[in-house]
Formats: C-alpha cells, sequence, structure tokens
C-alpha cells in the first residue's frame, strides 16, 4: 500500500495526481486535524493509537502497513507544511517510547516491523539552498526515526511539477 500525505486541497491533488490504478491511502486535511498534546497516551493509555479521536488517531498504524510514504508538502522554512508537519506528529505511536543509539544518535525503538520506504516532495517557489538542506537533514532524521528502508526528497516550484515527477516514478 502507498500511504499518500499531502497539503493539497483534494480538487488539485485529484486534478494533479493519478494514484487510481494502485492501492493507497491518502491523509489529507478535512479540517479536523487536532494537535499532538504530548500526552503519551498513544504509547501508554492505547498503545499505538492517538487519544485524540478527530480521524487521525489511527495514523501510526497507517504508516505500518505502507509499503511507500509519499509526501507532498509546501516547503516552510526547510520544513513541512503546518498540516503535514501535524501528521507526522500524530504518527508518534508508529514509534515505541523506548530509546535506542542509531548512528550516534538517540531514536525510538520500533513498534512495527515493517520497512517502508520515505519519498518526500518538497514543493515552493524560493525555496533556498539552505532551506533545502534543512529540509533534506529533517527527511533524513525522520527516515532514520521511522526505519525506513529508504527515502527521496525532491524539491519542485509547483505541486504541478511534483505531480510530474511522481507520475514519472510511478508508471
Amino acid at each position: 500500500m502507498n500511504l499518500i500525505v499531502h497539503d493539497l486541497e483534494n480538487l488539485t491533488f485529484n486534478k494533479i495526481f493519478n494514484f487510481n490504478d494502485r492501492e493507497n491511502y491518502i491523509i489529507s486535511d478535512n479540517g479536523s486535524i487536532k494537535s499532538c498534546t504530548g500526552c503519551f497516551g498513544c504509547w501508554i493509555k492505547t498503545p499505538g493509537t492517538c487519544v485524540i479521536k478527530d480521524g487521525y488517531e489511527n495514523t501510526g498504524r497507517l504508516f505500518s502497513k505502507a509499503d511507500n510514504v509519499l509526501i507532498f508538502s509546501r516547503c516552510y522554512y526547510g520544513g513541512y507544511s503546518p498540516f503535514v508537519k501535524n501528521v507526522l506528529d500524530r504518527s508518534i505511536s508508529y514509534l515505541l517510547p523506548f530509546f535506542k543509539i542509531k548512528n550516534n544518535e538517540t531514536h525510538h525503538k520500533q513498534r512495527y516491523k515493517n520497512k517502508t520506504r520515505l519519498y518526500v516532495y518538497f514543493y515552493g517557489e524560493q525555496v533556498t539552498q539552505d532551506e533545502m538542506e534543512t529540509a533534506r537533514n529533517l527527511v533524513r532524521a525522520n527516515g532514520i526515526n521511522f526505519n525506513v528502508a529508504e527515502y527521496k526528497v525532491v524539491f519542485t516550484d509547483t505541486a504541478e511539477q511534483a505531480g510530474r515527477e511522481v507520475a514519472a516514478q510511478w508508471k
């Protein structure tokens, strides 16, 4: 399964991207997502499931079923858009609350045994080289934390260009 997280309006997303021929689960902004409160409920009270019931409580479990995670996000100062960042925060239940050292860095232990692939498509005009470097480092760190098999970061000026990149890769 492909798990697709994006910050575009659904009409725009459907116009640009064609994922009809593959098994996909699409996470988009329906206006109801709440911010992670850092309560650790997804680790202690309801392991693997966020305690906030807003339609995004199973995000960690969705990550565990994905062969590929594709993220489409406007680049904000070298990071994800607020919605995409919120989805990633809410997926913390994908991990365990325990730590291990990996590449001389502290990371969470894995809850699931899958090895997904992470593809991040940042779009936005006038993204600076420093912002690109920050974003690459962020995705690399996310990849280590999520224990991905591989990751890729692509920058385009527009979401439409990202759609063409995806079409070329996912034929």
